[in-house]
């Protein structure tokens, strides 16, 4: 891919991005190591076995089970992927649904073909450059890319589970939806994430009537256990069973949405609702320590991240370290890892990303020697841009008994999307246009900064965090996402490496988080992730590490054992009632 930047303040950042990934550091602290022999990876397309059954983990057992039920009636992991997907969509509308998007990173069992379909929302074609901007200061005015219809990007969502069903799954669309519409119209147990979520966005809920009429009881939030009914949503998935694509983006469901959200200030048209396509992109493939990660390509900043950090990390004699060196290193390899993230990541159709050079071993080795082992490298002294996050968003792993994997996160951005439901249509739509960068600089509502390459262009898709994954080992395969906003890539690499030291799907999901986004300068912590003894060990580095009142994310994490066929399937814990785990062997679902 060409590696252009245009302009001459972008070259000379580019410029000294280069100088200071290749100048190797001062000899008393180079940390940097010669290339580690790692055994050779399997190719991505090899053959691998079959699993002896299914597995399924995902953010909330109702769209567990939902899976487990198509698999049952034969379908395959694509199809029960859209059952997943819609079920998400419907009963955790905090974190994803109709009005959203999503990547589906899936690798066919047949013929090992990889494929990364990309449902990522689109900026409407009348969005401009500075449309959040106040004309008389030049700053973003507030709140406008998080509440409201303007702050609503055009949905992938229903796009994505038309297209995955009918060129990878083997069951009619309306089947896979089958279970989901049951739920719809049955009713879905409303829980403690819900309600959670709700907490700190239900006074904008109950600004609009229709968020307010689907999602509160006499203004207030429901409680646990309520039952809640949603007819518009199976309506919905009714209409996309029976017309496929049109059902959503042409006809009477389009035209709905578009009324409703210009009535409400937004800037939708009929036209952006026809022009929406999915994309089908090669997946970003790369080798670490003998296994070959199967990843999210841009649009997603997650896998070129993701890639960057374990490349980097992989001139280490990683099991030699001791456990502060290799928290320390890791911490440094990610702070360079979303430098690079907010200057050149953006929507590929849109502007020229290196990815190649961005993923390359040499680029990489470049940056391990800028690290220090006995000093933190402040982020003001990488070159640059200049200048808390909730958990949303939402992933589930997938394997079936062919060996089918699926791995998908979707999303509508903030908790409760913009907190707008257009009435009859039974879903929030997203606020997905607070992940462009409005303005060079500026954080966005999770902290992350970004350059030009990801501006607000009509049509465009914005950046993401989301970063679906395979790994592909020579014993076992892993299917590992999780949501998180900025610290998806964090989590991602933290369970990928516990993965690596052997952990169980259980035992990585669990895992205590640590987080770097290279600004704001500070290594976020789990309440009580860290000893006092390793705490101190990075202060003394020159880490400003804080410990965050709350957990973060939601990992889910399937393995499939390839010496006999085992698969496990682990729910983050940190939502101990809501997600679910779920493995059939030998035709026992449990």
């Amino acid at each position: 891919m060409p590696f252009r930047v245009p302009g001459a303040p972008r070259w000379r950042v580019v410029l000294a991005s280069l100088l200071l990934a290749l100048a190797p550091a001062p000899p008393a602290l180079a940390a940097a190591q010669g290339p580690v022999e790692r055994p050779a990876a399997p190719a991505v397309d090899a053959p691998l076995g079959r699993p002896k059954g299914a597995a399924i983990a995902s953010a909330n057992a109702q769209a567990t089970d939902a899976g487990m039920a198509v698999l049952r009636a034969g379908g395959n992991a694509f199809d029960a992927a859209v059952a997943v997907s819609a079920a998400l969509g419907l009963v955790e509308p905090e974190s994803s649904g109709l009005g959203g998007g999503g990547f589906f990173l899936l690798r066919r069992a047949s013929d090992g073909k990889v494929v990364f379909v990309d449902a990522r929302e689109r900026a409407p074609l009348a969005a401009t450059r500075d449309m959040y901007l106040d004309p008389a200061t030049g700053e973003p005015r507030p709140r406008q890319t998080i509440d409201g219809a303007l702050a609503a990007a055009i949905p992938g969502l229903p796009a994505g589970l038309v297209h995955v069903s009918a060129t990878y799954g083997r069951m009619p669309l309306g089947e896979a939806l089958a279970p989901v519409i049951r739920l719809a119209e049955r009713g879905w147990r409303f829980g403690d994430k819900n309600i959670a979520m709700m907490g700190w966005r239900k006074d904008v809920l109950r600004d609009d009537p229709g968020a307010s009429a689907l999602f509160l009881i006499d203004g207030e939030v429901p409680a646990a256990g309520t039952r809640m009914r949603n007819r518009d949503y199976a309506d919905v998935l009714r209409r996309l069973a029976a017309e496929g694509h049109d059902g959503f983006y042409r006809g009477p469901v389009a035209q709905r949405l578009v009324d409703g959200v210009r009535a409400a200030g937004g800037i939708w048209t009929l036209e952006d609702l026809a022009q929406y396509r999915v994309v089908e992109r090669a997946p970003l493939v790369f080798t670490h320590r003998g296994q070959t990660v199967v990843t999210a390509p841009p649009p997603s900043s997650g896998g070129v991240a993701l890639a960057a950090t374990l490349q980097i990390l992989d001139g280490y004699d990683w099991a030699a370290e001791a456990p502060v060196d290799r928290l320390h290193l890791r911490i440094e390899a990610m702070r360079r890892a979303y430098r690079d993230r907010a200057i050149f990541l953006g929507d590929p159709d849109f502007v020229d990303v290196p990815v190649e050079l961005l993923t390359h071993p040499a680029y990489a080795a470049g940056l391990r020697a800028s690290i220090s082992t006995e000093r933190a490298t402040p982020s003001a002294l990488l070159p640059g841009v200049t200048r808390s996050e909730r958990p949303d968003t939402t992933h589930f792993s997938i394997v079936d008994a062919e060996g089918n994997i699926a791995a998908v996160t979707q999303t509508v951005n903030l908790p409760y999307g913009n907190a707008m439901v257009v009435p009859g249509t039974g879903f929030l739509l997203n606020n997905e246009m607070d992940d462009f960068s409005v303005k060079p600089g500026v954080p966005n509502a999770f902290g992350l900064v970004g350059e030009d390459a990801n501006a607000i262009a009509p049509g465009k898709r914005p950046l993401s965090s989301m970063t679906p994954t395979i790994v592909i080992g020579m014993d076992r395969v892993a299917v590992v996402g999780t949501p998180g906003g900025s610290r998806i890539i964090s989590m991602v690499i933290q369970g990928l490496l516990a993965l690596d030291a052997g952990a169980s799907a259980a035992e990585a999901v669990a895992e205590p988080r640590v987080h770097h986004q290279y600004l704001p300068d500070e290594v976020s912590i789990e309440p009580g992730a860290l000893d006092a003894a390793t705490r101190a060990a990075l202060e003394a580095r020159g880490h400003v590490v804080k410990e965050e009142p709350r957990t973060w994310g939601n990992m889910q994490v399937v393995l499939w054992h390839r010496d006999d066929g085992r698969v496990e399937a682990g729910a983050d814990p940190r939502w101990k009632t809501v997600g679910k785990g779920s493995t059939d062997e030998g035709g026992i679902f449990r």
